[in-house]
């Protein structure tokens, strides 16, 4: 596509605009919004955005942006009606804060790799905040995406394994520790609240080594997850299906029988 004519970018954001405050002024339910109770409907389609990035789908990416910007125009419009930013301080604000974190372009920093400017935005961050290095990771954030968050913020000032080895022989470690405190368990045995404590806080230890290890070798972990969670799901959606059509409830049938279906999904579903 063309590059964007800014006079026609204009034209849509006022368009947008406008409507919104037409919207605020004579829609009952748009005029009863709060600051406050956008927010579940914000994260909702953040949510929705996700999903259609990993699907790749150009038509609910573009939808579901627009939404995300009806949001930041309403947020802005009832913090205007409260007196306390309005829109254009708002975009203003964040063009600032582009130029200042960017002295690469805007400045005479230099910095050629994406790494670099990655370094250099942390840096200049925290000193425009006056926080420690986690303080700007959101305790809202899912317990993943937060612990991959922080791992690469600890990162960006030094602590860190100086090779993806190490980070390998963390995730091993952790896995035997967990090994240790799972010797004598066995399914269905109910646990002491301390054994129960000890195995929940290896178990998050491992997850955590294992985020750390997939930053280490290029993979989000979010992303990785919801993949497999995709594959699960189209998966036993298949097998369920194989058993409608042989006339078999899942509770009837076997863990071998299961077993065989599932295999026969997979192998039907692989890649040629």
């Amino acid at each position: 596509m063309p590059p964007t004519d800014p006079a026609t970018a204009t034209e849509a954001f006022a368009r947008l605009v406008q409507i919104l405050d037409e919207l605020r002024e004579k829609c009952p339910w748009d005029r009863e919004q709060t600051l406050q109770s956008l927010r579940g409907y914000s994260i909702e389609e953040v949510y929705e955005l996700s999903e259609a990035l990993l699907a790749d789908n150009s038509a609910g990416i573009r939808n579901e942006l627009g939404d995300l910007l009806l949001h930041v125009v309403f947020y802005s419009r009832i913090a205007r009606e409260e007196g306390r930013f309005d829109l254009p301080e708002m975009i203003h604000a964040v063009c600032e804060k582009l130029i200042r974190r960017h002295p690469h372009v805007y400045g005479t920093v230099e910095a050629t790799t994406a790494d670099a400017v990655a370094d250099n935005w942390e840096k200049l961050k925290l000193k425009e905040k006056d926080t420690t290095v986690l303080g700007g990771v959101p305790n809202g954030l899912p317990a993943l995406l937060k612990a991959y968050r922080m791992q690469e913020k600890v990162a960006r000032v030094g602590f860190d394994w100086e090779a993806t080895a190490h980070a390998l022989d963390k995730v091993q470690e952790e896995i035997g520790e967990l090994r240790v405190e799972l010797a004598d368990h066995r399914k269905g045995d109910a646990l002491p609240e301390d054994q129960k404590t000890r195995i929940e806080d290896e178990f998050g230890d491992m997850l955590f080594s294992l985020v750390n290890y997939a930053r280490f070798i290029g993979i989000n972990p979010e992303d990785a997850l919801e993949r497999a969670n995709r594959k699960f799901k189209s998966r036993f959606d298949a097998l369920e299906a194989t058993a409608t059509a042989q006339g078999k409830a899942l509770t009837s049938l076997t863990l071998a029988e299961l077993d065989a279906i599932w295999d026969a999904v997979k192998a039907a579903q692989r890649p040629a």
